[in-house]
């Protein structure tokens, strides 16, 4: 177990859904850019359970296939089966002529998903770093 380091990756992953918010609330709007942190917020926070887990992956940004990776004793595997939603947003939606830009709706809808999964995640491991704290004081 990892909790230092997955704190770490949980409060990077909190600055994305931060900066998310942030962009959407502005006066100026910024869905692409929105939808981007939103995915970068899931992506961290999925990180942060391997982290703790000490479960190795790989360098990429397929949010299904990263929760693929977390132990199934996890309950926010089940609670989240497909993240496609998010993942679109890591990589083609950053360049022209890869896909069509972000609308507000996606922005928004993409953003509720990434706070969702963040609450999750951050809600179960902490309860997680908990239970080991105590699992070790108790030794």
């Amino acid at each position: 177990m990892n909790p230092d380091d997955a704190k770490i990756w949980l409060r990077f992953a909190e600055s994305d859904l931060r900066a998310a918010r942030t962009l959407l609330e502005s006066g100026e709007f910024f869905p692409r850019q929105v939808c981007f942190f939103a995915q970068q917020c899931g992506e961290k926070a999925l990180k942060a359970i391997l982290v703790f887990e000490d479960v190795f992956f790989p360098k990429n940004h397929d949010l299904d296939r990263l929760r693929d990776l977390i132990p199934d004793s996890w309950k926010v595997k089940k609670k989240f089966p497909d993240l496609a939603e998010l993942t679109v947003w890591a990589v083609e939606s950053r360049y022209p002529g890869h896909s069509p830009d972000a609308t507000e709706g996606e922005a928004r809808d993409t953003l509720r998903l990434a706070e969702a999964l963040f609450n999750a995640i951050s809600a179960e491991l902490d309860e997680r770093i908990q239970q080991d704290e105590q699992d070790n004081f108790k030794d």
